[in-house]
């Protein structure tokens, strides 16, 4: 069985992230576009002035053209990640299944799918929000990607240790008080955690802030678009294959 749940994730993962490829196209690449224009704009601006030169302008020039990027690279990166998500999470509806009350498949698979969303993308955008092209210093991204998956893991065991607590919680004390101890418990940690790591503001003050804006709720709209998809048809494809498994057979 676990093969088969292992499947149908990775199945409901590539379809989830076919349509969330849909969703950033849509609403993504414009502000994408946008920000390209800007940089260019500023590039071309110090090249007139000869802060560049022709051997700084090849070492600019694409190795893949904008037009590949934003149709089959964006597929690619977004399928192979939703496929990626899908397997994980089919291993974390197994383990949680069963042990977090007796919830049908579907309704286990939205609320974990829920939950994994809140913990792994929306507090860590929170915090480290997503910036497109032209915003940041070329120099810390390797500390900027460092700090957000650090973020990313803390949040993601903090939201473990909550759920253990409130389920041993709810054992003695019900499903309610468990509930909400066990997340105000994981509210204040990640508080704290976020109020101690540090800032990341480099976003240029001539930056248009509507182009920031819409890519920022673009990227957290196309992270929304693929767990919900991911939540709702991997729960789907699971209660069929667990009710196949458990229906008698025939004689």
């Amino acid at each position: 069985m676990m093969r088969t749940l292992l499947v149908r994730g990775m199945l409901a993962g590539l379809i989830a992230g076919v349509l969330a490829t849909l969703f950033a196209y849509l609403f993504g690449e414009p502000s994408v576009n946008a920000a390209i224009g800007i940089e260019e704009a500023g590039a071309a601006h110090e090249h007139e002035h000869g802060a560049g030169g022709e051997e700084a302008h090849g070492a600019e020039e694409e190795l893949v053209s904008r037009g590949v990027q934003s149709t089959l690279g964006l597929f690619t990166g977004v399928g192979v990640y939703g496929v990626a998500i899908g397997g994980l999470f089919s291993l974390a509806f197994a383990f949680s299944s069963g042990r977090i009350g007796t919830l049908r498949p579907r309704v286990t698979a939205a609320l974990l799918a829920a939950g994994a969303f809140a913990v792994v993308v929306l507090v860590p955008f929170l915090k480290y929000p997503a910036n497109p092209p032209a915003v940041g210093q070329p120099g810390t991204i390797g500390e900027r990607t460092g700090l957000y998956f650090g973020f990313v893991a803390l949040s993601l065991v903090f939201g473990i240790v909550a759920v253990v607590a409130g389920r041993k919680l709810a054992d003695r004390y019900g499903a309610w008080a468990g509930g909400l101890v066990g997340c105000a418990g994981y509210l204040v940690a990640i508080g704290v955690a976020a109020w101690l790591m540090p800032i990341i503001d480099e976003v240029p003050p001539e930056f248009p802030g509507s182009t920031l804006w819409s890519f920022r709720i673009a990227s957290l709209g196309t992270q929304c678009a693929l767990w919900t998809i991911l939540g709702l048809t991997f729960g789907w494809l699971a209660e069929k294959a667990l009710a196949r498994r458990s229906a008698p057979a025939a004689v």
